[in-house]
Order: structure tokens, then sequence, then C-alpha cells
């Protein structure tokens, strides 16, 4: 997958435990990087070997559809 298909928060905040997920979703969505109907794959990662990743498609909170 290529990089600009890609949208990181660790470099600039560290990592932010529980919020790592929200506080990069959030940032890609206020930059415009994420449109309506795209597919999001959202990863996150803990201590020890705990992972998690869920694919979602985009809906548009703004526009009060979830």
């Amino acid at each position: 997958l290529p990089m600009s298909k890609v949208h990181t928060t660790l470099e600039k905040y560290g990592n932010t435990s529980a919020a790592s997920v929200a506080v990069t979703l959030d940032e890609a969505a206020r930059e415009g990087r994420i449109a309506t109907g795209d597919l999001v794959v959202l990863v996150g990662f803990g201590g020890g070997v705990a992972w998690g990743a869920v694919a979602v498609r985009w809906t548009n909170p703004a526009s009060g559809r979830l």
C-alpha cells in the first residue's frame, strides 16, 4: 500500500494509546483525506501483541447520517 493512501500521526503525536485511532481518523477527515463512500481501514496496536483492525465505509458525520 503506498504511503499516499496511509494517514499516520505516530510521528507527530507519539503513541496516544487508546486515542491513537480516533486522533488519526479525526485529522484525516479534517484534512479532507477521507471522502463519503471511501473504505477506511483502521488499525491500532498496544502493549505486548495486542492489536486490532476494522474496515468501515465512511459516511460524513457532519451530515447527521452515521
